[in-house]
């Protein structure tokens, strides 16, 4: 195969047209087109879907440029280290984080690693959507219970809870029909599955405020409207100083954040750094432990 060809092909989907990777590269588009479709013809296989204007990576063009991609980055990256006389990290990081995570932990995350590595230009987007990593450019993406994937790996860094929490003077007895907080839409169910210290229960529920994320769940009930299924690690310090009551908890998996990178070899010297950052932040990766740094 064709090496140059093959820089070519990733250049211009990376870029999204031969025109723009022209200007990127300061290659000719016509150099450029014609080091495809040569890259093509060696494989008897279609990379683009080319129409009047638009470029689009066909099923086997983002294979080649997935792997390809992440493979000529390493190299990218290993001579720029060879060159600097070490494995400093140091270039663009971006980074998919969750919206909860993100407001609660990750400003304080970005800047202590921002700090640290001052080389490495840090960028983080908040979203809970899955995104895909190689068409979006992320080197590195944080994620709550993730789908398999056998694109990416990773690694789980912490582990929470779900439980009920409800104000001190919110009372109910078995039977009652409580009024809860919810994220999101209401859902079909009528009821939750609680496991109390005395025993396994079922707790009748009526939806009386619907919000998009956790922590306007928490400041409602905080404010008494409601019981509500929230992470331990957001509300052990209201549990702790007593401005919430812990009912039980949550029947059902716990909840895993992962750091999530493309399937390759070898890591980039920043996502390594990043990763081990997430390490010494959270040793033990526990519920009070994210509560302890956040609180912190």
């Amino acid at each position: 195969m064709d090496l140059v060809a093959l820089v070519d092909f990733v250049t211009v989907a990376r870029n999204g047209g031969f025109g723009r990777a022209s200007r990127a590269s300061g290659r000719p588009k016509a150099t450029l087109s014609r080091r495809v479709a040569e890259l093509e013809a060696s494989l008897g296989l279609r990379l683009f879907e080319r129409g009047a204007r638009m470029l689009k990576l066909t099923e086997e063009g983002r294979a080649l440029h997935e792997r390809a991609g992440a493979l000529l980055t390493e190299i990218d990256e290993t001579a720029a280290a060879i060159a600097s006389g070490g494995d400093r990290p140091r270039g663009r990081l971006r980074i998919s984080a969750p919206l909860l995570f993100s407001q609660t932990a990750m400003g304080k995350l970005a800047a202590g690693f921002a700090l640290k590595y001052p080389e490495v230009r840090m960028e983080v987007t908040t979203e809970d959507r899955p995104v895909d990593m190689v068409e979006e450019g992320y080197d590195l993406v944080i994620r709550v219970n993730p789908d398999p994937d056998e694109s990416l790996v990773g690694r789980a860094f912490l582990r929470d809870g779900l439980v009920v929490v409800a104000a001190p003077d919110l009372v109910y007895t078995v039977g009652d029909v409580v009024p809860v907080v919810i994220r999101g839409t209401p859902g079909q169910s009528s009821s939750w599955t609680l496991n109390t210290p005395t025993g396994r229960t079922n707790l009748q529920i009526d939806p009386v405020l619907s919000l998009s994320s956790m922590t306007m769940v928490r400041d409602a009930v905080r404010m008494g409207v409601g019981a509500a299924r929230l992470p331990l690690s957001l509300v052990s310090h209201d549990l702790a100083t007593g401005r919430l009551v812990r009912w039980g908890d949550v029947e059902g998996p716990e909840t895993v954040l992962w750091a999530l990178y493309p399937s390759r070899r070898l890591l980039s010297a920043r996502v390594s750094a990043f990763l081990d950052y997430l390490k010494q932040a959270f040793p033990l990766g526990t519920a009070d432990e994210l509560a302890a740094y956040v609180e912190d």
